[in-house]
């Protein structure tokens, strides 16, 4: 069955025509979730006891779908359907990453050949393999929409709707700003541009001095944290920060000219200490806001000067065989490697 693109999908929401099996899939998680969330509301009925036909299941527990696939074949209780949700799906090139496993094919290609028609089942899943069989089999016969990150023309068009329908206006140098400071992330975004409108009475017109004054920059907060973890030797923590980064959309190959950037400037800060170099000049050849130079600092004390130089090497070699696809190719190849880059550098500064 061919995917149906966004659009389609709200137009036969709004005609009230609800499939029996949809797949919802990709990293644009704010409108999946609104996806989901409409789904769900279009399926029941004024009056439907919706507390009572409505299930919600997570792939983290390995029993997870049987139980769904259970309770899908369950008849609606005082309801017009039953509804049930599936999260955490992922299907990966490899099936180590897999949390839909293949012992799962059989059950799951059974129930979608020939779905209950009172039951609407709903699979949201963060990666979706093309090429492995249990994708096709959830493409084969269900409804499946997939939500890409924006480009930039898309993402500008949003933030100008968003302002909109809230009653604000918003030039093009402020709304540039605001995505500079704040990514693709839209449900960040959709929290800011509250907070801006909010701010705006009663004028309501949003300006660049405005969204400078009240978007922090998130980026560049998330970007330190991650090497302040690195710095700490905190693995997890730093796995963590750094799926964030990528998830918001950060490209890999950038990310790694700020980590090279970072740790440059730490060697440079780390060798003017420990000559006794006076705080202003060390702080002058940090180039950062200078609410973040006491943070910054504080992590160059901590450093050693022969980890930091064995971490700066490794950046190299990933940095070249990012550019010449050694470990991998595309996204996900330069997303692994910078992923194995983050744990090493963590290991090595932990020792």
């Amino acid at each position: 069955m061919p995917d149906l693109t966004k659009e389609e999908l709200w137009r036969q929401l709004k005609q009230n025509f609800i499939a029996p099996v949809y797949v919802l899939f990709g990293p644009e998680t704010y409108q999946r979730d609104r996806a989901v969330t409409q789904i769900i509301e279009r399926s029941f009925a004024e009056g439907d006891l919706r507390d009572f036909n409505l299930d919600e299941f997570h792939l983290n527990d390995k029993e997870a779908m049987e139980h769904a696939l259970a309770a899908a074949q369950q008849l609606p209780m005082m309801s017009s359907r039953r509804v049930v949700r599936v999260g955490g799906v992922r299907v990966a090139a490899t099936a180590a990453r897999d949390t839909l496993k293949e012992d799962c094919e059989e059950a799951l290609g059974n129930y979608l050949a020939d779905p209950s028609p009172s039951t609407v089942l709903i699979v949201v899943a963060d990666e979706l393999n093309g090429n492995r069989k249990i994708t096709k089999i959830l493409k084969k016969h269900g409804e499946t929409i997939e939500f890409k990150k924006l480009d930039d023309r898309d993402l500008a068009a949003w933030v100008a709707r968003q302002f909109d329908e809230k009653g604000a206006r918003v030039d093009d140098l402020a709304s540039r700003r605001l995505m500079e400071l704040v990514g693709s992330d839209l449900r960040r975004l959709t929290n800011e541009i509250e907070k801006l409108c909010a701010a705006a009475l009663p004028s309501n017109v949003v300006t660049f001095d405005l969204v400078d004054a009240l978007v922090p920059n998130v980026n560049q907060v998330e970007n330190f944290a991650l090497i302040d973890a690195i710095i700490a030797g905190r693995g997890n923590h730093a796995v963590r920060v750094l799926k964030k980064i990528l998830d918001d959309g950060a490209e890999p190959v950038a990310l790694l000219g700020l980590l090279s950037l970072n740790i440059r400037r730490l060697l440079m800060a780390k060798t003017m200490m420990n000559r006794g170099d006076d705080n202003r000049e060390v702080k002058s050849i940090l180039r950062m806001p200078w609410q973040q130079q006491e943070d910054f600092l504080a992590a160059a004390r901590r450093a050693n000067t022969d980890r930091l130089m064995a971490v700066f090497d490794r950046v190299a070699k990933t940095d070249l065989a990012m550019k010449t696809s050694l470990g991998g190719g595309g996204d996900q190849g330069t997303r692994m490697q910078i992923e194995v880059l983050v744990c090493e550098m963590t290991t090595a500064m932990a020792r």
